[in-house]
């Protein structure tokens, strides 16, 4: 296992060991682990097409308030070697939708002197089943993105279809806009398979609009308990 693979395992399972240690704080306390050949973020890898190890924790209350922590390695080539992301926010339902609004804190773990990843996201998501489909859209919006002075928001549309009780195929086509920088539209499609009620892999193309950037194909294996 490389150095970064494993401070980003130490880092997933420091998540899962401190908030697990308090499962009084939720209503339902569910955990996963998983392993993937290429992070990718709206389109852009995150490990320089290598593999990442990956792990978080998630809180929920019968009130529909939920929080939670994921982590991962990343490789940005100037030594900056995990992401470690906080999350909360409220669900509901209303008129046959579901709803989501949130906030997410993205922080980086060894980025070097002078450079700051770090950055806040609210959420804003809502859906619809039609039956074995379901549609649905988000907006996230930052103030201060990935450390530069820039304002940003992404937009995405999404929808997932239920083939069987194992097989799930699904897609979303995002716009990520920076005032001021470039703005570029990123797609994905793909499928997962329940290998069991616990496990499952999921494949995926990711591409972009943007030049001298490559699409890819990724493979996740992920546990979910």
């Amino acid at each position: 296992m490389s150095k970064n693979l494993f401070r980003a395992a130490v880092a997933a399972a420091a998540v899962v060991a401190v908030f697990g240690a308090a499962p009084a704080l939720a209503d339902e306390v569910a955990y996963n682990v998983g392993v993937t050949n290429n992070y990718v973020f709206r389109g852009l890898t995150q490990t320089d097409k290598d593999f990442a190890v990956q792990g978080g924790v998630d809180f929920s209350t019968d009130s529909g308030f939920y929080a939670g922590a994921w982590a991962s390695n990343v490789d940005f080539g100037d030594g900056t070697d995990a992401e470690v992301d906080l999350y909360g926010g409220y669900k509901t339902e209303a008129g046959g939708f579901a709803f989501d609004f949130g906030v997410v804190a993205y922080t980086y773990v060894g980025a070097p002197a002078g450079v700051s990843y770090d950055n806040v996201e609210l959420k804003a998501a809502a859906s619809r089943a039609f039956g074995p489909a379901t549609i649905g859209g988000a907006v996230y919006y930052s103030p201060d993105s990935w450390g530069v002075d820039n304002e940003s928001v992404y937009w995405e549309l999404n929808g997932a279809y239920t083939v069987s009780d194992k097989i799930s195929l699904s897609g979303a086509v995002g716009r990520q806009t920076f005032d001021p920088g470039s703005d570029y539209t990123t797609w994905n499609v793909g499928g997962t398979y329940a290998l069991t009620d616990k496990l499952g892999l999921d494949l995926r193309y990711h591409d972009t609009n943007l030049h001298g950037y490559d699409d890819a194909f990724v493979v996740s294996l992920k546990a979910a308990f």
